[in-house]
């Protein structure tokens, strides 16, 4: 069945609820991400409190789909179509995590009241919700963590066995707390915002609010980058005068940390409206760098003394602050996105002077697009060696880094300090 339609347009403020199905219609039904929707423009209509809500909205019923399943499929004899299931998983979550019976089962119901197509299931939705706030919220805390979907689940488990695959969905399940990267003084932003220093140097925000609102954000004393995506510079480790490219660029955190190391930097990425938020975030937080929009396989600038390349991949690494990933996706992409890592990889090596650094990293927990990649390009290019000494830098726990010399971060580390991305990261020299 098709996704439901865009929430009407009329004289009454549009809804949370109504935008938070259509988002879920839209990623599980055309399988587009959350990214590409907000980007597009889809939320747009709503007051910016009513399009944070519905992002969340969105957001926790994908965290717990199969949960949502699980309780409905009791209460239905047939699966329901896309919207309708959409309904009714969002009406679902809400009521099993604390949302108000009244008026979560009504909005549900005037969802659907309307609708030419399933008008006619309003008092199904009503029924079955009704059953839902009744028994649903003590049924919801016996079930275990949502699974992953077979189509990742599967490679995962074979490479890091059932028990640590796990320990992903614990954390994916829990979310992602906010991380920052300090243009200059780590403790001092720790200090403005409340937040706390991990052993890597970013800073942690558990209950951020609004982003722009806090303490250092107009004066760009910082940029939002999860702990794990701020690890590739800090390895490279660029200096002073360097010329630095940064293949791939947006939205520009890396940019920017290359910039305020003092280097000479190139930013290139492929999308000209990605390419308009690195030249924001720069403007905002008063750091240089010579921006160009265009292919990585066809950048010919250079020599270059380092390379920092964050290749196009699965995104896996990031699923606990993208939980609509594995519901748009099912890994069709992944063999493409492979040969597209190594191609950039071949290209880079030939960008770098001799002696060069190339920093190679992906946001994937799939080994073929991390593990596998540098073992292959240091067989291709026998000049080339993996730098191990990088890597012992504090807060790495020196049982990350792999036998070919890379470092593998995983959602399931820190857990007592709220995880971090999925990454692979190897620094490679000439």
């Amino acid at each position: 069945m098709p996704p439901g339609p865009r929430p009407r347009r009329n004289d009454s403020p549009p809804s949370a609820r109504a935008n938070a199905v259509y988002l879920l219609d839209q990623i599980m039904g055309e399988g587009r991400l959350m990214p590409e929707l907000l980007a597009s423009g889809a939320l747009d209509r709503l007051e910016p409190g009513d399009r944070a809500r519905a992002q969340r909205l969105a957001t926790d019923t994908l965290r717990g789909l199969e949960r949502a399943d699980r309780l409905l499929k009791k209460h239905l004899r047939k699966p329901p179509p896309l919207h309708v299931s959409n309904i009714l998983r969002l009406g679902t979550v809400e009521l099993c995590m604390g949302g108000d019976a009244h008026g979560v089962v009504n909005d549900a119901v005037n969802l659907i009241a309307g609708h030419k197509r399933y008008g006619k299931l309003k008092g199904l939705i009503n029924a079955v919700l009704r059953k839902i706030a009744a028994d649903g919220p003590a049924a919801w805390a016996a079930l275990r963590v949502p699974h992953l979907p077979k189509w990742l689940r599967a490679p995962l488990a074979e490479a890091y066995g059932s028990t640590a695959v796990a320990g992903f969905e614990v954390a994916h399940y829990a979310g992602a707390p906010l991380d920052l990267t300090a243009r200059t003084n780590a403790q001092s932003v720790a200090d403005a915002t409340g937040g706390t220093m991990l052993p890597t140097g970013s800073v942690r925000l558990t209950q951020p609010g609004q982003v722009s609102t806090l303490p250092g954000f107009d004066t760009g004393d910082w940029w939002v980058q999860d702990a794990a995506a701020a690890l590739p510079a800090q390895i490279l480790s660029a200096q002073p005068n360097e010329a630095v490219l940064d293949l791939c660029a947006a939205p520009g955190g890396k940019t920017l940390q290359l910039s305020a190391a003092g280097a000479t930097v190139t930013a290139l990425d492929l999308s000209e409206q990605r390419m308009t938020r690195v030249e924001q975030n720069l403007m905002r937080t008063g750091l240089n760098a010579t921006c160009i929009t265009g292919d990585a396989l066809e950048h010919q600038g250079g020599p270059y003394d380092a390379i920092l390349l964050d290749a196009p991949c699965s995104a896996t690494g990031t699923i606990r602050r993208h939980a609509d990933l594995p519901h748009a996706r099912d890994g069709a992409e992944i063999g493409d996105l492979i040969a597209l890592q190594e191609a950039m990889l071949d290209h880079a090596i030939t960008l770098l002077k001799p002696g060069g650094r190339l920093m190679f990293c992906t946001c994937s927990l799939l080994p073929d697009e991390g593990e596998c990649q540098v073992e292959n390009a240091l067989a291709r290019h026998p000049h080339l060696r993996a730098d191990r000494a990088a890597l012992n830098r504090p807060g790495i726990d020196p049982a990350w880094i792999t036998e070919e010399g890379g470092l593998r971060l995983r959602p399931d580390y820190w857990a007592d300090l709220g995880g971090m991305d999925g990454f692979y990261m190897a620094l490679l020299r000439g």
